[in-house]
């Protein structure tokens, strides 16, 4: 596995901001509120301490929209929220009183969708930049504890986190979202290969 660098981790922290960047101006222009999108941080993690730094900045309960991607490198990217800022979100985006997110298909539909933008963009960044083509999943919503959503993976000892936190500035409301991005070993290693063929001197 290539040790990822402090070049390698501003180089990915700026294709995520151009990425989020674009999505809030989509976010601004089909919702009609002003949203901005800034990525304070970026780390490459373990799997396993992910839990560990989403119960510590997210809370024990999340909310969370998935998309699988296939390309030169593979894995999943996922928006999460804990679900108290889930609600707020989207009650700030359609203009209603926060409720649990459990109760309104509306609510979900319109996190799904948000989700939908902002990873894409993300993704679209990377892929832009890097002279990448990616195909991707249809998006997921899922909303439950953070042990439960990340149950099924426990144990993959070769994947690897992308972990960019994310704040969301809605009409003065600031909200903590959390961009994830999965890979096995083999695609983080393509992915800064890419990154290395970047920005070389």
């Amino acid at each position: 596995m290539i040790t990822p660098t402090k070049r390698h981790l501003n180089a990915l922290k700026e294709l995520i901001n151009i990425g989020t960047g674009r999505s809030a101006s989509v976010l601004n222009t089909m919702l009609q509120s002003h949203i901005v999108l800034q990525v304070p941080c970026v780390q490459i993690i373990p799997y396993n301490d992910l839990k560990y730094e989403l119960k510590t900045l997210g809370g024990k309960w999340l909310a969370a929209v998935n998309m699988a991607f296939e390309g030169k490198f593979t894995g999943s990217t996922q928006l999460i929220f804990p679900t108290e800022s889930a609600s707020k979100l989207v009650a700030a985006l359609i203009g209603e009183a926060p409720l649990p997110m459990d109760v309104d298909e509306v609510r979900e539909g319109t996190l799904c969708e948000v989700g939908n933008i902002v990873l894409n963009g993300v993704m679209g960044s990377i892929a832009n930049m890097l002279k990448l083509n990616f195909q991707y999943s249809v998006p997921s919503f899922m909303a439950d504890s953070v042990d439960k959503l990340f149950a099924q993976n426990d144990g993959k000892s070769e994947t690897v986190v992308l972990f960019a936190r994310t704040n969301f500035k809605v009409e003065k409301l600031c909200i903590d979202g959390f961009v994830v991005i999965f890979f096995e070993v083999a695609s983080l290693d393509a992915l800064l290969n890419a990154i290395d063929n970047l920005i070389k001197p």
